[in-house]
Order: structure tokens, then sequence, then C-alpha cells
């Protein structure tokens, strides 16, 4: 009895170490003494116990490693790139995966290390930042050469994060501040000399159209003379004692129209008839010297 036991306890162990389970999107990789015996995929699997053991076992899901690198640029600015690889291991392929890399993530990393500093050095600090996806096709190019031989495949190289020192980004920010006002400046420039230039048109017709008025007016008021010298030369008073008469009528309507303006100031007047009589003899009289003027020097 007790040796039934010990056998059906034997048979146990022997069953527990001979099963094994391979979760999905792995797989594990099989030694017979010290030798590499086969790949086993996701399921339930066999092995000889004592004989055979796992060596390990790989992840074919896509993995990713973020490396981190600090290079200098052209215009010699320091900087810190993010660089996230994804990558994972081809099915026929395990056994170079497992067997010939000692370390994947430190050799990923050599290699991005490597193609970096090859390649931002040759650009400026602006240049980095415009031309982030040229330098991730870089690494992808170059990791995807190395690692092809070894079972991987390098899906994306993303440059996830470019971080100038801070002392290089305050700068940066005080330049762009400072174009900013600059172009502010020198649109409030172009809008006030706008306003300048239409201020000054607007005062040229004012004062076009003021002198045009005026010249209305003026035209308006000779014709109306003309009209009532017209008038009263029919009624038997000669060109002079019409042009006195009209003379005498504006400057008494004149007065009466000061009168009429309570808001009008103070202004010392002539009243007498005698003054529309004497400003009309001046006035004939300059007429007359302005005559004998021109004549005269038509005569030269």
């Amino acid at each position: 009895m007790p040796g039934s036991i010990l056998f059906i306890v034997f048979i146990l162990l022997v069953l527990f170490f001979s099963f094994f389970v391979v979760k999905q999107q792995s797989a594990a990789l099989i030694e017979r003494f010290g030798k590499f015996q086969s790949v086993r995929n996701a399921g339930l699997q066999m092995k000889i116990p004592l004989i055979d053991k796992i060596s390990g076992r790989v992840s074919l899901k896509v993995q990713q490693l973020d490396v981190l690198v600090e290079t200098k640029t052209k215009d010699d600015v320091f900087v810190r790139l993010k660089v996230s690889v994804q990558y994972h291991i081809l099915k026929d392929k395990i056994y170079d995966a497992f067997y010939r890399l000692e370390n994947t993530h430190d050799q990923i990393t050599s290699y991005v290390f490597d193609t970096i500093r090859a390649e931002v050095p040759k650009m400026k600090l602006d240049d980095v930042f415009e031309r982030k996806d040229d330098i991730a096709i870089a690494i992808k190019r170059e990791l995807s050469q190395a690692m092809e031989e070894y079972g991987y495949v390098i899906i994306k190289a993303l440059v996830t994060d470019i971080d100038p020192a801070q002392e290089v980004k305050i700068a940066m920010n005080r330049i762009n501040a400072a174009e900013r006002e600059k172009v502010a400046a020198q649109y409030e420039g172009d809008a006030e000399r706008i306003k300048i230039v239409e201020k000054a048109r607007a005062e040229a017709e004012s004062k076009r159209l003021q002198g045009q008025g005026i010249a209305d007016q003026r035209r308006e008021i000779a014709k109306g003379l003309e009209d009532s010298v017209e008038v009263l030369n029919k009624a038997g008073i000669n060109a002079q004692e019409a042009s006195a008469l009209i003379v005498i009528t504006q400057h008494y309507d004149t007065l009466h129209s000061m009168g009429e303006n309570s808001n009008s100031n103070l202004i010392l007047f002539p009243v007498s008839p005698s003054t529309a009589s004497d400003m009309m003899t001046q006035l004939i009289a300059s007429f007359i010297a302005a005559q004998k003027s021109i004549t005269k020097g038509d005569k030269d």
C-alpha cells in the first residue's frame, strides 16, 4: 500500500513537471542538456522532466523603449531629446532574438545615441524642432538595419520631447516676445499713419469744398449786385449812385443782423450815413488807381 502511494505521487510529480502553459503572444524556449531544443508557442505544452528545461520566455507583443539623449546642436546649444522606440520579435527568429543578444535594451539605446549624436550636431536648434521627423526616420532606418539580423522589427521611432537648457528656453521666449512687440509696433505705426493721411485728405477736401462754397457765394453776390444796379439804372439812377445805395443798404443790413444776435461780441462800428459814402469813394478810388497801374504797365 505505501508503495502504491509513492508510485502515484511519483506519477503526479512527473506529470506536474512535464506539462507547462505558454501565454498568448509569448513563446518559451526549451533546452535539452543545455542545448537548444525547440520553441513552444501559446497553449499547453509538454517537456521531458529532468531532461528538458525552459531556458527562457520571450514576449511577442509590441514593446516600447524610451531613451533620453543629451547632445549639442550646430549653434552650440545643449539639448535633451526623448526618443520612443517601438519594436517586436519575429516569430521565426525567436532563437536569434533570445540567444544572440545579451541585452536588447542596451543594444537599441546604443544605436539611438549614435544616430542622434550624428544627426543633431548638423542642425541648429530651430531646425531640430522643425526636422524632428527627419531625426526619427534616421533612427528607425539605422535601428532596422542593425536589429533585423537579431530578429527584431523596428515599428517606429518617435522623437517625443525636445528640451533645451532652461536659460535657452528663457532666451527663446524673450526673442519671440520681442519679435511680436516689433510686429505690433509696426501695425500701430501703420494705423497711425493711415489716420494722419485720412485726416489730411478730409481737411483738404473740406478746404476745397469751403473755397468752392465761398466762390459760389461771391459769384451769387456779384450777380445779385449786377441785377440790383440794372434795376436802379432802369429807374433813372446812374451806376455810381446805384453802387452807393447798395453799399448803404448792405451797411445797415449788417448792423441789423448784429443787433439780432444776442451772443455777438462788442464791436465799435461807424454808423453814420456818410460812412457808407466814404467807403464807396474809397472803393472807387482804389479801382481807378488799379486800372491806371494796369494801363501803365501795358504801355511799358
